[in-house]
């Protein structure tokens, strides 16, 4: 019943930095948690960053000081600012959210189709 669909991601030099947007649409489900995955060649699917409802947030070591996650409610979407991005960051990146109907304890999982990061000079 929600629908994920991520943006912004492309081909960045090192250093540089690129904002993603995971918009969510459809029924009028309460979000508990959001956030970005992401999937290099030949490694297993990794959690980047997560924010809940209550605004707390987790980030993987690896981009801790360099990446922030936000959320802009009214718009319904999240977003992954990425700064000072390594070759190492490049991944499909894919928004997965945690959300259930208003006043239910039902939850779901959903997952968007996923958007190419490149950092490479």
């Amino acid at each position: 019943q929600v629908q994920l669909v991520e943006s912004g991601g492309g081909l960045v030099q090192p250093g540089k930095f690129l904002r993603l947007s995971c918009a969510a649409s459809g029924s009028n489900f309460r979000i508990y948690r959001i956030g970005w995955y992401r999937q290099a060649p030949g490694k297993q699917r990794e959690l980047v960053a997560r924010i809940n409802s209550g605004g707390s947030t987790v980030y993987v070591d690896s981009v801790k000081g360099r990446f922030t996650i936000s959320r802009d409610n009214a718009k319904n979407t999240v977003y992954l600012q990425m700064n000072s991005l390594k070759p190492e960051d490049t991944a499909v990146y894919y928004c997965n959210s945690i959300a259930g109907p208003p006043g239910s304890a039902q939850q779901y999982e959903y997952w968007g189709q996923g958007t190419q990061v490149t950092v490479s000079s």
